[in-house]
Formats: C-alpha cells, sequence, structure tokens
C-alpha cells in the first residue's frame, strides 16, 4: 500500500511541473514548480516523499535561496529539526562564511552564517532540482567549513541528463534522493 501511495504521489507530482522552453536562454527547457506549489496536494505529496526518504536522526535541514527555503522548511518541523538557510551574498547580518561555484549558465556563490549550524551537527539539505550538483557541492564545502556532517541530500527533481548525482559523488556526497528524475 504504502508504494502504490507512493508512486500515486509521484505522478501528482510529475503532472503538476511544467516545461517552459528557452527559459532562461534558447535551447534551455526550464522545469516550472509554480503548479505544483499552487497545488495543496501536490505540494503535500512533494514534502510527505521528502520526509519519507528523509534519515531521521537529523539536527538541522538546510534549503537553499530560494526555491530550497519552501521545501526545507516544512520537512524540518516534520523531523523535528532547526532550519537554517543558505543565501546569496549579502543577504545574511553578522559573519558568514562563504563559497563560490559553478552554475549551468555561470558562477555563484553562497553564504551561511558562521555560527547556524553546531560542529558534528547531522545535517539534511534539501532543495527544489538537482542539475549539475554544484549548489549543492558548494552547500556541501560550507557545512564541511563549519563542522557539520552532511548525512543526506533530498531534492524535489533531478535533471540526471547534467551529472549532478556523479558530480556529489566524486566529492563524496554518496547519499541523496530524487522524487523525480527526468
Amino acid at each position: 500500500m504504502h508504494l502504490e501511495q507512493s508512486e500515486a504521489r509521484k505522478r501528482l507530482i510529475a503532472g503538476l511541473i511544467r516545461d517552459v522552453p528557452d527559459f532562461p536562454k534558447p535551447g534551455v527547457t526550464f522545469k516550472d514548480i509554480t503548479p505544483l506549489l499552487a497545488s495543496p496536494n501536490g505540494f503535500q505529496a512533494a514534502i510527505t516523499e521528502i520526509i519519507d526518504a528523509a534519515p531521521r536522526d537529523i539536527d538541522v535541514v538546510v534549503g537553499m535561496e530560494a526555491r530550497g527555503f519552501i521545501f526545507a522548511s516544512p520537512v524540518a518541523l516534520a523531523l523535528g529539526a532547526g532550519f537554517v538557510p543558505v543565501r546569496k551574498p549579502g543577504k545574511l547580518p553578522g559573519a558568514v562564511l562563504s563559497q563560490s561555484f559553478e552554475l549551468e549558465y555561470g558562477s555563484a556563490e553562497l553564504n551561511l552564517h558562521a555560527d547556524a549550524i553546531k560542529p558534528d551537527a547531522r545535517v539534511l539539505v534539501v532543495d527544489d532540482v538537482l542539475a549539475t550538483g554544484g549548489t549543492v557541492g558548494a552547500t556541501a564545502a560550507l557545512l564541511k567549513q563549519i563542522g557539520a556532517e552532511l548525512v543526506h541530500v533530498s531534492v524535489v527533481m533531478e535533471l540526471g541528463f547534467l551529472g549532478g548525482r556523479e558530480y556529489l559523488v566524486q566529492r563524496g556526497i554518496d547519499s541523496s534522493s530524487a522524487i523525480l528524475t527526468v
């Protein structure tokens, strides 16, 4: 029964993600999760799937700006864990750790409050999409700087053709899950 419910949730989620051709540039098909978020049943299905795949002994759930916040926050509440945001530069007051990385379309930087996570904390990273792995890889590097343990990465959708999971494995991140892989 549980497997049937999971498969039904995955079908619902897949049906609520729309393709937007040639965005943000010609030749790229953007996977828009707006319809998923607009559907209470779809959004709940995604959160439930992430929670079901998550380890239970988590101290902190980390979500990356901006769509990672949407999924990570309710997951943290359900797991009885704290939520910590990883932000773009200039968004966090006080002392921050920074990590630059490459994206599909250029480069970027992520910041984390230097005191947001205790050393040795067990961390679940949650995001909407795993593409090339740059964002998750940069987040993992920030967690390493703090001394936290990245236990698992969970995403709504993995763009398998971009090799993000392989990128993560090359960096020692071998525990990850995706609700959908396209």
